[in-house]
């Protein structure tokens, strides 16, 4: 998420029953799971996740789809659960527009390639249509919600936080293709290109890898890379837990903001470096080490240098600000 949404999460209670584990605002929620008749602890959670791209539907809804699953099962990945089950909410334009009908088929082929590579049933749903701005036909956003379990819930999840000294590490592929990013949007080019090719069996492998590692208790902080690339991960991370970093390695546009499928980035303490790069390099994982987290800027080596302070005061104000104005955007 490219602003802080508390402001919103913060209008319900999301502790109810006392049973949150991990609450809103990262990559997915944690619940403890209790035996129904009982009421007993079972020791294991129950994590879910929502994702939507616009920006992702409006270049490619079928590409499109199968990114946003994509990005749900690394979600669930970085707080150590596996997907069970997917439920869907489908908004689209005016479906008597033929180009809209087509978009809604394409949306739809997408999200069944991804769940029957993934092996997830999807339970339900429902679908919005007629949906305008302005008298024009709203962006093809297919909005996901997905289940998972965390088999042994032993300890909290890592988060998406940095910890001070620790070593930086980018998990996945990332294709050197902006459309449909954040940064593309900005740029003025929304809408247009292609997006990047999803390789569903390297997600698989690369979740697996990252669930693994959380439930080992290997890894410090933990969050997927999407909306924003590299560069916004980083930050999110960094403004989560007060503590900058300096990374390199990221040379280009294409490196801080693609937002490639199937990738994460990990924090890991010194100590369980080895043990951690093992494990990926046993499995073909691909991996870099990006940097390490500490001091009080965000750094990318030949790119940008920031205050933290400052990154966080933006992050936390723009979305209330922009409600508050009518000026959200996206």
């Amino acid at each position: 998420m490219l602003s802080d949404t508390s402001w919103v999460s913060s209008q319900y209670d999301h502790m109810l029953f006392l049973n949150t584990v991990e609450g809103p605002g990262g990559d997915a929620a944690v619940l403890r799971l209790k035996h129904p008749s009982t009421g007993l602890d079972t020791g294991r959670g129950l994590a879910l996740t929502t994702d939507g791209n616009h920006l992702w539907g409006s270049v490619d809804p079928y590409r499109g789809g199968v990114m946003t699953v994509a990005e749900s099962v690394m979600n669930l990945a970085v707080v150590g659960a596996r997907p069970l089950a997917l439920v869907n909410c489908l908004n689209f334009g005016n479906p008597e527009h033929p180009e809209v009908m087509w978009q809604l088929s394409e949306s739809i082929d997408g999200l069944s390639e991804a769940l029957l590579a993934f092996g997830i049933p999807c339970v339900g749903g429902n679908v919005s249509l007629y949906n305008e701005s302005r008298g024009t036909d709203i962006d093809p956003t297919a909005v996901i919600g997905l289940l998972g379990v965390v088999d042994a819930l032993e300890s909290p999840p890592p988060g998406v936080r940095l910890v001070e000294g620790s070593r930086l590490l980018l998990l996945g592929h990332t294709e050197p293709e902006l459309s449909g990013s954040a940064w593309a949007a900005l740029q003025g080019h929304r809408g247009r290109g292609r997006l990047p090719e999803v390789d569903l069996e390297a997600v698989a492998s690369v979740a697996d890898a990252v669930r693994d590692l959380v439930i080992a208790g290997l890894v410090q902080g933990a969050h997927d890379v999407s909306s924003g690339g590299t560069a916004v991960a980083l930050a999110e991370m960094a403004v989560r837990s007060g503590v900058g970093f300096t990374a390199a390695r990221l040379a280009d546009h294409s490196d801080l903001f693609a937002e490639s499928s199937g990738r994460a980035v990990l924090c890991i303490d010194p100590e369980k470096l080895r043990e951690v790069l093992d494990l990926l390099e046993q499995r073909g994982i691909e991996h870099s080490r990006i940097g390490v987290a500490g001091g009080n800027r965000m750094s990318v080596k030949g790119q940008f240098d920031l205050g933290l302070d400052e990154v966080t005061a933006s992050w936390r104000d723009h979305l209330p600000d922009a409600l508050g104005s009518g000026t959200v955007q996206g």
